[in-house]
């Protein structure tokens, strides 16, 4: 359906933003987090709650299926709001074609397009950013979109606790598995301990679904916020060291240095001295991080603890399947116009639906069952 929708914001989001970080020097003696959910309480504000009807507005249910990493004030994850603008002249005036029906169409440029109706402005190309919809926003603040975590409106249990709670995150594996916010924090905190990141030379530092399918690393890496602050930036600090390793680089084992360093491949002797007076000038044996040493090393190092396992149940994983849940939502391809009652048939992922008696003509929402309207289609334009 022909939509127009917007703020009139100057900086896009739903690209990641990544602080740099310094490979050079980074404190890695304290390398062990607590793997309580304390920090995430802060984190969600009573975001994650036990599913069921929320709280709206009179007359329309309270549905967003969109989220959001507010940096501030919110410093957390929050309902997000949908918004569009052209790409040229950056209102918003433009009228797009047809609605997003998937996240594709929302997060890859330049993939819908439509009319702007501002004058002397030939934009056909839309682009889409998010709001925080917890607080007033200005025209430049837009916020990072978490296109994995959505309100549990399919009643999907938690593949670790088997709770139903919303919000949920749905990784992105074959089987679209649903954890809970809660059992999400523990799980990167758990692999955090152990160092059981996975870095990927595109992505990053990330981790895969949590029953182990293949190809489900999350890519949008703002999801790890959930962390918080502290921990988040342990996060980033773990990714860097990482990094320097994949290069085939060591790091300082002085205690309260960490700096990463790149001697050459076969270079025993290593001497830990950054630019700018970074190093700390120790001399070590690249083979058993001791001081420097002629002939063979007396020991490797401290062996490392095991790993702590993190089980998932078969069954529960079988019934935390988002689309599995779905099968009998997905039949219903056809509801009655809330006006006049005529059978209205669903095609693709959006919600903007109108009704086709010529006498009616009632534009409205799948989703709600409401008259269609902008925030409609800030909360939930397309299905997740």
């Amino acid at each position: 359906m022909p939509t127009t929708l917007g703020d009139r914001p100057r900086g896009a989001a739903g690209a990641s933003e990544r602080d740099p970080e310094s490979l050079t020097r980074v404190d890695f003696s304290s390398s062990v987090l607590p793997t309580d959910s304390v920090g995430l309480a802060v984190i969600l504000q009573d975001g994650t709650e036990k599913a069921g009807p929320p709280a709206g507005r009179p007359g329309r249910p309270a549905h967003s299926s969109f989220y959001v990493y507010c940096k501030g004030p919110c410093e957390g994850v929050r309902p997000g709001k949908l918004r569009v603008r052209c790409s040229s002249c950056r209102q918003a005036t433009l009228t797009l074609a047809q609605g997003p029906s998937c996240w594709e169409d929302v997060l890859t440029p330049n993939r819908m397009s439509g009319e702007c109706q501002s004058a002397d402005c030939p934009g056909t190309r839309a682009e889409f950013f998010f709001k925080c919809s917890a607080h007033p926003t200005s025209d430049e603040e837009t916020s990072v979109a978490l296109n994995l975590i959505t309100t549990n409106s399919r009643g999907v249990p938690c593949i670790t606790c088997t709770d139903i709670r919303s919000p949920v995150l749905v990784f992105q594996c074959n089987y679209r598995h649903v954890i809970c916010l809660d059992c999400f924090h523990l799980y990167c905190v758990t692999r955090l301990n152990d160092r059981q990141f996975v870095h990927d030379p595109q992505l990053g530092y990330s981790l895969p679904c949590v029953a182990g399918c293949p190809n489900s690393l999350i890519k949008e890496l703002h999801h790890f916020r959930i962390l918080g602050e502290e921990q988040y930036n342990r996060y980033q600090h773990y990714g860097a060291e990482e990094c320097v390793l994949q290069m085939g680089g060591v790091l300082c084992p002085s205690p309260g240095c960490g700096a990463g360093l790149l001697p050459e491949p076969q270079q025993r002797k290593v001497t830990c001295e950054g630019g700018g007076g970074l190093g700390c000038g120790l001399v070590f044996c690249r083979d058993c991080k001791e001081a420097y040493h002629e002939g063979d090393c007396s020991s490797l190092g401290p062996s490392e603890a095991a790993p702590q396992v993190y089980r998932v149940d078969a069954k529960a994983a079988e019934q935390a399947r988002w689309e599995e849940s779905s099968k009998e939502t997905i039949k219903k391809t056809t509801k009655p116009c809330p006006r006049c009652h005529v059978p209205v048939e669903k095609n693709g992922g959006c919600m903007h639906m109108k009704c086709p008696q010529p006498t009616c003509q009632l534009e409205w929402c799948w989703s709600c069952g409401c008259e269609w309207s902008r925030a409609c289609m800030g909360d939930h334009w397309f299905d997740v």
